[in-house]
C-alpha cells in the first residue's frame, strides 16, 4: 500500500501540525495581513469623505422679477440645484431605497449579503445584471473617484464607503447622494430632476413620480422617458411603487392608486425648458460679461432680472398674431417688441421674433438686440439736438424741393417726403408730426452732424460710431441701431430728460444669498435739459399735428392717454417701426424680415408696426397710473423764424406744378393736391436770418455758409414759378 511506503516520521502527529501550519494557517495570516495593509494604504490614500463643505457645481437660475417664475438654468456638463433635507419628501426617499438600497439603515456602508446575492445572480445569468453597491457605495463613487471598473477603484469605493458611514448620518448620506445622482437629461440631483422632467419642485414630487425618478438612475439612457423603452421604464417604476409601499408600510388601496396613475402623462415635452428666449440669452449675454461664463455655469447663482412675466406673455401672443397678419397683407413675416420702464430702465418684455422655435423665420436671431435701420423714427433725435442749440418747435422751414450737394457717394443728395408732396413753409412742430423729410435733413444740418451722434450716445445708442460715413441722410435713419437702445432713448424723454441705463437685472444671488449685484446700484443721469423732453414730448404727442399725413385715428392715437410715438420705414420697406411712451412705459416694435428681404411697396411703419404698437400700448397703459406730460415753456425772440411770429398771407400752391392757385382754381382741386402756406413778407430760408450756431443770439447769420445759397435756390424756385406777383395779390 503506497501509504506503508510513507517514511515513519511522516506518518507523525507532529509533523502533520507543522504541515498544516504552514500549508493553512501562514497564508491565511499573510493575506490578512496583506489585506489589513492594503486596507490602511487605501484610508490614508483615499481623499477624506468631505461632503458638507466641498464645492459642488451648481445650476445658476435665471428668474422673472418676482422669482416665482424661472426663466432658464444655466449650467455646464452637469444641471443640479443643491436642496435642503425638509426639501425632500418621505416619497422621494422611499422610491429611493426601494429602487437602490432597501437595505440601507440596516448596513454600515457595504452590504455583503447583497454583495453575495449579486454575484449569485450574475453567475447564474452570466453577465452583471445586478450590482451590490450601497447608496453610500454610489455616493462615494459619483463624488470621488472615475467611472473605471476595477479591483482597485472597488477597493477605494467600499474604503471610502466606510469613511462616510462613519462621518455622517444616515440622513445626511441620502440628502448628499439625492443631491449628486444623475437622473439623464443632463439633470443632477432630484431637484433638477424633477424640474426638467415634471415642471415642479422635488417637495411636490408624487410617489408614482418619485418612483419613475428613481427608476432612471440604474440606466438613465436606456430607461429615459423620450427613448424607445418606455415600457420597460413603466414596468420598473411600477415594481419601485411596490417596494416602496411595503418600506413606507402603505396601505393596498394607496400602493394601487398610484400603481394605476399615468404618469408619463404628467411628463414635460422634450424641449429645453425655457421663458421668453431672446430675453434670457440677452440676459446670459450681460451675465458673463459680470461674472465670466465658467463661474456662471457651475457657480449656482440666483438671478432676478426685471422681466414682468405676464407682459412678456402678453407682448409674445401679439407679436405672433401680428407677424401672421402682417405676413398674408405685407410680406412681413417677422417682429419683434421690447417694453421698458422709463423711470428705472428695466426691460419689462422682450421679443425678438415672432417664434424663437420656428428656423423657417429665424426665430432665435433676436431682432431687437441687433442693429438695423430706424427710417424716420431717428428724427426726434435730430430735433432733440437742434432745440438743445436754441431751435424751437415754433421755427419755421421751407419744405420744398432742396439739393443739399453730393452725399457720400457723390451724387446729389435731394430727399423726398414718402408721399411725394411738398408743403411749404412749416414750423419743426408740424415737420415732425408729419414726418417731412426735407425739415428733417435741415434740421439735422442746423443740429450738427457730430452734436446729434453726441447726443444719441448720451440717450443710449452705441451702434453710430462711423462719423465719418454718415451724411446728411442720417437724418432719414442712415444709421443703424437696435430697437432695444432706441426704445432706451426714447425713454429719456418719457422720464424729463433723465436717463436710466436699460436694466435687465434687478439683482444677482449666490447659492448662500449673499448679494452678488445689485441694480438698483446704477444711478440715473440727466442727459438732455428737461426742456428739450418736453418739447419733444409735446410734438410726438400732438395728434393734430400729425393728422395731416396720417389721420386723426390712426394707431398712434390712443384715447384717454397721453402717448407720444414716431413711426419710421427704411428704403425699399425693409423695415418698419414704431417706438412710443407715456410717462410709465416705453414700447418699440419693429416688422420686417431677417433675412432683409423687402416688404410690399407702401407697407411703412405705420401699417406694419404701429397697429402690434398701439393694442400693447392699450392692454399696458391699464396696469400704470395714466400720466400727462410736462408742457414747455416757449421762448421769446426778435426773430420770427426761430418763435413762429411771421407775418404774412396764406397762399394756396399746386402741389405738383408749385404754381399758386387763386381761389377759384383752388375750389376746384383735390384738396390734398393743394400746398396751403404761409408766404411770409420776405421769403427766406432760416439761414438768412439767424447763425445756425447762435440761433438765439445776436450772431450774425453766416452767408458763406454752403447751405444758405442752396436753401434761397429753393425758395426762389418755387416763387420764380409765380412771377406775377402784384396780379397774384388780387386773385
Amino acid at each position: 500500500m503506497y501509504y506503508n511506503r510513507i517514511p515513519k516520521r511522516m506518518k507523525s502527529k507532529r509533523f502533520w501540525t507543522r504541515w498544516q501550519t504552514f500549508v493553512f494557517i501562514y497564508p491565511a495570516v499573510f493575506l490578512l495581513l496583506a489585506g489589513l495593509t492594503v486596507f490602511l494604504v487605501l484610508i490614508f490614500k483615499t481623499p477624506s469623505a468631505e461632503l458638507v463643505n466641498r464645492k459642488i457645481s451648481q445650476s445658476t437660475i435665471i428668474y422673472d422679477r418676482t422669482g416665482e417664475h424661472v426663466l432658464y438654468q444655466i449650467y455646464g456638463e452637469e444641471n443640479r440645484q443643491i436642496v435642503s433635507h425638509e426639501e425632500i419628501p418621505n416619497t422621494v426617499r422611499m422610491a429611493t431605497l426601494a429602487a437602490e438600497d432597501d437595505n440601507f439603515y440596516h448596513h454600515f456602508g457595504v452590504d455583503f449579503n447583497g454583495i453575495a446575492r449579486a454575484i449569485m445572480v450574475n453567475w447564474q445569468k452570466g453577465g452583471t445584471s445586478q450590482g451590490g453597491s450601497t447608496i453610500t457605495q454610489q455616493l462615494a463613487k459619483n463624488v470621488f473617484l472615475t467611472p473605471e471598473r476595477s479591483w482597485k477603484r472597488k477597493l477605494s469605493e467600499i474604503t471610502l464607503a466606510f469613511k462616510i458611514e462613519f462621518k455622517y448620518t444616515k440622513d445626511q448620506i441620502l440628502d448628499f447622494y439625492l443631491n449628486q445622482v444623475p437622473y439623464g437629461s443632463n439633470a443632477y440631483g432630484i431637484q433638477s430632476a424633477a424640474k426638467v422632467y415634471f415642471s415642479k419642485d422635488a417637495k411636490d414630487l408624487t410617489l408614482d413620480e418619485a418612483a419613475m425618478l428613481a427608476a432612471l438612475t440604474k440606466a438613465t439612457s436606456y430607461y429615459s422617458p423620450y427613448g424607445t423603452h418606455r415600457s420597460e421604464l413603466v414596468d420598473r417604476q411600477k415594481y419601485i411603487i411596490k417596494r416602496a409601499g411595503e418600506i413606507g408600510k402603505l396601505d393596498e388601496s394607496t400602493i394601487n392608486e398610484y400603481l394605476s396613475k399615468d404618469t408619463l402623462a404628467n411628463l414635460k415635452p422634450n424641449r429645453e425648458s425655457i421663458t421668453a428666449p431672446h430675453f434670457v440669452f440677452y440676459i446670459i449675454d450681460e451675465l458673463e460679461k459680470k461674472l465670466g461664463k465658467d463661474v456662471l455655469e457651475s457657480g449656482g447663482f440666483k438671478v432676478y432680472t426685471s422681466l414682468d412675466y405676464d407682459m412678456q406673455k402678453k407682448a409674445e401672443e401679439l407679436v405672433l398674431q401680428k407677424a401672421l397678419y402682417n405676413q398674408t397683407h405685407y410680406k412681413s413675416e417677422n417682429a419683434a417688441l421690447v417694453a421698458l420702464d422709463p423711470k428705472t430702465g428695466e426691460v419689462l418684455a422682450m421679443v425678438g421674433s415672432r417664434d424663437y422655435f420656428d428656423p423657417v423665420v429665424d426665430g432665435n436671431f433676436n431682432v431687437a438686440t441687433n442693429p438695423r435701420q430706424p427710417g424716420s423714427s431717428f428724427k426726434p433725435i435730430v430735433y432733440a439736438r437742434a432745440f438743445e442749440k436754441g431751435f424751437q418747435p415754433e421755427t419755421m422751414l421751407y419744405d420744398l424741393p432742396t439739393n443739399f450737394g453730393p452725399d457720400g457717394s457723390g451724387k446729389d443728395y435731394t430727399p423726398k417726403n414718402y408721399n411725394g408732396r411738398f408743403n411749404g413753409l412749416v414750423s419743426m412742430r408740424q415737420a415732425l408730426g408729419m414726418s417731412l423729410n426735407v425739415p428733417a435733413v435741415k434740421t439735422l444740418y442746423l443740429a450738427g452732424l457730430d452734436g446729434t451722434m453726441e447726443l444719441a450716445q448720451r440717450l443710449g445708442i452705441s451702434t453710430l460710431k462711423r462719423r465719418n460715413q454718415y451724411g446728411l441722410s442720417l437724418a432719414l435713419g442712415g444709421g443703424e441701431m437696435t430697437l432695444l437702445e432706441e426704445t432706451g432713448a426714447f425713454s429719456v424723454f418719457a422720464n424729463d430728460g433723465t436717463r436710466s441705463p436699460v436694466k435687465p437685472i434687478k439683482k444677482i444671488e449666490k447659492a448662500n444669498g449673499e448679494l452678488v449685484f445689485n441694480g438698483d446700484d446704477v444711478q440715473p443721469q440727466r442727459v438732455i435739459d428737461s426742456e428739450v423732453a418736453r418739447k419733444i414730448n409735446s410734438i410726438l404727442s400732438d395728434n393734430k399735428a400729425r393728422s395731416a399725413v396720417f389721420g386723426p385715428a390712426s394707431p398712434l392715437f390712443i384715447k384717454d392717454y397721453s402717448v407720444a410715438a414716431k413711426t419710421g420705414t427704411t428704403q425699399e420697406d425693409r423695415d418698419g417701426w414704431t417706438v412710443g411712451y407715456s410717462p410709465s412705459i416705453a414700447v418699440g416694435v419693429w416688422a420686417g424680415n431677417n433675412d432683409y428681404r423687402p416688404m410690399i411697396a407702401g407697407a411703412d411703419g405705420v401699417y406694419v408696426a404701429a397697429p402690434l404698437w398701439s393694442e400693447y400700448m392699450k392692454w399696458a397703459l391699464t396696469r400704470f397710473p395714466n400720466e400727462g406730460f410736462q408742457s414747455y415753456q416757449k421762448v421769446t425772440s426778435k426773430k420770427p423764424m426761430v418763435t413762429g411770429n411771421l407775418k404774412g398771407d396764406v397762399k394756396y400752391f399746386d402741389a405738383e406744378s408749385g404754381k399758386k392757385l387763386n381761389e377759384k382754381k383752388r375750389k376746384k382741386t383735390d384738396e390734398n393736391k393743394i400746398i396751403k402756406t404761409l408766404v411770409p413778407d420776405e421769403p427766406h430760408s432760416l439761414l438768412y436770418f439767424v447763425n445756425k450756431n447762435d440761433p438765439l443770439g445776436e450772431t450774425k447769420p453766416d452767408f458763406n455758409d454752403p447751405m444758405f445759397k442752396r436753401w434761397e435756390q429753393s425758395i426762389q424756385d418755387f416763387f420764380d414759378k409765380n412771377k406775377d406777383k402784384n396780379k397774384d395779390k388780387n386773385n
